[in-house]
């Protein structure tokens, strides 16, 4: 990968498997929609009490997953690059 992760350059060096993302989820905030575990089912899982949360709080940088904050309809998912903390979604202003 040359250090972007196709998402506008957000991306970072991050080895062979190139950049990897922090995932998270205000369950303060989540609806339990389930619209990100559609959208990225490898990537988030709704629990007993239908709030989301990520398989993989680390991964590597996904289009399904920047699909699924994207798609949330509360914005409860937010994503970083894990290298740095700097915001891949929602997008620092």
């Amino acid at each position: 990968m040359s250090g972007t992760d196709g998402k506008g350059g957000k991306g970072v060096e991050g080895g062979p498997e190139g950049p990897r993302w922090h995932v998270e989820v205000d369950r303060g905030v989540c609806i339990g929609s389930g619209l990100c575990a559609a959208t990225a089912p490898g990537g988030f899982e709704l629990d007993a009490a239908r709030q989301s949360h990520p398989v993989r709080p680390e991964c590597e940088a996904s289009d399904d997953v920047l699909a699924a904050a994207e798609g949330c309809p509360v914005e409860a998912i937010t994503v970083t690059l894990a290298a740095t903390g700097e915001a891949v979604f929602p997008p620092d202003e």
